[in-house]
C-alpha cells in the first residue's frame, strides 16, 4: 500500500511550539510570518552550491531538528549509494541519507525553518503534499528554494542568479531574462508549483555556476545564495566563513586555469562576452548585471549537465 503523505514525515518534540502557536492563530493575518528554506541536494545543485549554503547555515547558527522524513522510502540507494565504513575485516558504519527539517535561529534571534538533505527519487507528489501539510500545520507563510545551475559565465565576475516565484510581486527587483522553456523537473520546482496552486507564497533563487566548475565546489555561489536569501526574507544570516572559503577557492581556480593556455583563452572569451552584455544592459540589475544566453542555450546547458551527472552514477 502506498504511504499517505503524512506517513512520510515524523514530527519530533521540537515541533510542538510551532504547532501550539499555529493552533492559537485565529486568522491568517495573525500568523508570525515563518519562512521555510529548502536546499534539497539533487541534479539542480551545480557545484553543490545550495547544499553548501544550507550546511553553512547549520554550522553557523543554533538549530534543532523538528521533523524527519522517511528517506528509506524516498531515496534510490542504488542511484546514490550511501557511504559505508569498512575497517580491516568488518563493516563499522553506514551513512544513511537524511531529509530533515530544522528550526534555525538567525543572528537577530528570528526563527526560520530549513529543509535540508537528499532530493527524493520517489513519490514526488506525496513528498510535496507532506511538505505542504507541514507548511499549513507549522504556520509557514513563505517558502524559499536555494539552487544552482551551470551557465557559460566566468568565475572572475560576480555570481548572477535567476529568480522565480509564484507571484511576480515577490521578486519585482529581478528582471525576466527569457521566455518559456521546457527543462527537466525537480522536487523543488514541483513544490513551488503546488504551493502556488494552493495560494502559498513560494520563490527561489538559482545561482549561475561557471559550467567548467559545475562538478567542483564553488563557495562563491553559496555565498551569493545566502546573500539573496537574506535580502528576500529579511533574515540576518552569517556569510564570513563562506566569503573566506570563496576567496581561497578563487585563488586555487586562478592557479589551475593559468596552467593551461586553452583554459585561459576560454575564460577570457567568457569575460569578454559577460562584460559586453553587462555594458549593453547597464542600468538593469541581477544583483550583479549581465545578460544571459537564450532559452535554447539554457536548455542545452541543463541537458549536458544532467547527462554528465547521470554518467557519473554507479551502474550495476
Amino acid at each position: 500500500m502506498p504511504q499517505r503523505p503524512e506517513e512520510l514525515v515524523e514530527l519530533l518534540p521540537g515541533a510542538e511550539p510551532f504547532l501550539a502557536r499555529e493552533a492559537a492563530v485565529g486568522a491568517p493575518e495573525e500568523r508570525a510570518g515563518l519562512v521555510l528554506v529548502h536546499d534539497l541536494a539533487g541534479d539542480f545543485d551545480a557545484a553543490h552550491a545550495g547544499t553548501l549554503a544550507g550546511a553553512h547555515l547549520l554550522a553557523s547558527l543554533p538549530h534543532e531538528v523538528i521533523a524527519r522524513f522517511d528517506a528509506d522510502s524516498l531515496v534510490d540507494y542504488r542511484a546514490h549509494r550511501p557511504r559505508m565504513t569498512f575497517n580491516s575485516d568488518r563493516y563499522e558504519g553506514f551513512a544513511a541519507p537524511e531529509i530533515l527539517l530544522h528550526a534555525v535561529e538567525d543572528d537577530a534571534g528570528s526563527t526560520f525553518l530549513l529543509l535540508h538533505g537528499a532530493e527524493p527519487d520517489y513519490a514526488w507528489e506525496r513528498f510535496v503534499a507532506a511538505v505542504a501539510g507541514l507548511v499549513e500545520r507549522l504556520g509557514v507563510t513563505s517558502v524559499v528554494a536555494l539552487q544552482a545551475i551551470p551557465m557559460p559565465v566566468p568565475h572572475t565576475r560576480p555570481v548572477t542568479v535567476t529568480a522565480h516565484a509564484t507571484r511576480r510581486q515577490l521578486i519585482e527587483k529581478y528582471p525576466v531574462y527569457w521566455g518559456e522553456m521546457r527543462i527537466p523537473g525537480s522536487v523543488s520546482a514541483l513544490l513551488e508549483l503546488r504551493l502556488g496552486e494552493a495560494g502559498v507564497d513560494a520563490l527561489g533563487v538559482a545561482a549561475h555556476v561557471p559550467h567548467y566548475l559545475a562538478q567542483a565546489t564553488y563557495p562563491a555561489a553559496s555565498l551569493t545564495l545566502i546573500e539573496h536569501l537574506g535580502e528576500l526574507t529579511g533574515l540576518h544570516l552569517p556569510g564570513e566563513a563562506l566569503r573566506e572559503a570563496a576567496e581561497a577557492n578563487r585563488t586555487e581556480i586562478d592557479e589551475q586555469i593559468a596552467r593551461s593556455p586553452e583554459n585561459t583563452a576560454v575564460v577570457a572569451a567568457l569575460e569578454q562576452q559577460y562584460d559586453s552584455f553587462a555594458a549593453a544592459r547597464e542600468g538593469t540589475d541581477l544583483l550583479s548585471g549581465g545578460e544571459v544566453p537564450s532559452a535554447e542555450e539554457i536548455g542545452a546547458e541543463f541537458e549536458r549537465f544532467l547527462a554528465d551527472q547521470d554518467r557519473k552514477r554507479p551502474r550495476d
